[in-house]
């Protein structure tokens, strides 16, 4: 399984069209999505790059086997992401997930998105 952090803006644009692939700004910019390989990562990565996100923060929970884009392992040698290189079909989306933050913001746990 392969995690993708989303603002909340992002998922509610994505989720009101349930036809299109989820391809966040990443995927024309830098030609992939970047994705954590487990829960601390993901959390850091919340952390570092999301904490002034207003409202919920989520995180996708996606099938790696199920994604027709391939996912490359990159990064430094001590620390490796998945990224996908193409967009993230809906059926590959197996569950949602909240970050829950203090009140400064700072990630804590992932729960189930209601």
């Amino acid at each position: 399984m392969l995690l993708h952090v989303i603002p909340f803006d992002e998922w509610a644009d994505w989720s009101a069209d349930p036809g299109r692939p989820y391809a966040p700004p990443s995927l024309s910019a830098e030609g992939f999505v970047h994705c954590s390989a487990d829960e601390p990562s993901a959390l850091a990565v919340a952390d570092a790059h999301y904490r002034d996100a207003p409202g919920p923060l989520l995180v996708l929970v996606i099938d790696e086997s199920l994604l027709t884009g391939e996912v490359r392992w990159e990064g430094s040698e001590d620390r490796l992401f998945p990224h996908v290189y193409g967009p993230v079909e809906r059926a590959a989306v197996t569950a949602v997930l909240e970050v829950l933050r203090d009140t400064d913001g700072r990630a804590g746990e992932l729960v189930p998105w209601v």
